[in-house]
């Protein structure tokens, strides 16, 4: 009991004070760097959630597709796919429904393979924009803080630690929150574009199954 009030103590205690330090940094800068976590953070889950959607069992799938045409129902091979959500079984179905011969099959695969990798990397480029922009926004503000601190001392003609301490931490702050942003957003884009890497791989591996299923069971001609 009293180690979990401890850690909850420390992480109260660890959020306050990076609230003192986001209040204490200039507001211009530190807002334009919370705007970038927040729409990052937004683009992050929903690729996150799209991304689990779109994950499917390939090999229960394939074995469904297979029964059916094992049977001689390509209608029902087409409506096992098409009622199954994920890019997978979009590319599955076009497969299917252009497969008069092996070479229109894989055409179809692979035309509309490309398609579907366009709509899973859909937003990558707009969190790649908010990792690159966040540090960039925080040295913005440190070098517009530095410069502000230089200027007091020229106001006031002493270079003493006083004079110029607080301004230089105000500046160094905006830094300090650019990369923590920065960090955050590498962190899920990184796991982003994993995800999508996996599901890339059981897509090319179910696409060369159904060509395989259907030779097996004489669907071209």
């Amino acid at each position: 009991m009293l180690a979990q009030d401890a850690a909850a103590d420390a992480g109260s205690g660890g959020f306050q004070m990076l609230k003192e330090k986001f209040i204490e940094g200039d507001w211009r800068f530190m807002i334009l760097v919370l705007i970038c976590l927040i729409l990052g953070l937004a683009f992050c889950i929903e690729r996150i959630i799209t991304l689990n959607i779109a994950t499917t069992n390939t090999d229960k799938l394939l074995n469904n597709i297979e029964s059916k045409l094992a049977e001689g129902d390509m209608e029902g091979a087409k409506e096992v796919a098409k009622s199954t959500p994920g890019p997978t079984a979009s590319v599955l179905y076009e497969g299917l429904r252009n497969g008069s011969s092996a070479e229109s099959a894989e055409k179809a695969i692979v035309s509309y393979g490309s398609v579907q990798m366009g709509l899973l990397e859909k937003g990558l480029v707009w969190i790649s924009l908010f990792i690159a922009i966040a540090p960039m926004l925080g040295f913005m503000g440190t070098v517009i803080g530095m410069i502000q601190a230089f200027d007091r001392i020229e106001t006031v003609g002493d270079l003493s630690p006083s004079v110029v301490a607080g301004g230089i931490k105000v500046a160094l702050l905006t830094t300090v929150f650019g990369l923590i942003v920065a960090i955050i957003l590498q962190i899920f884009y990184n796991y982003i574009v994993s995800k999508i890497d996996g599901i890339v791989n059981r897509m090319e591996d179910a696409s060369i199954g159904l060509v395989d299923v259907m030779a097996r069971n004489g669907v071209f001609k």
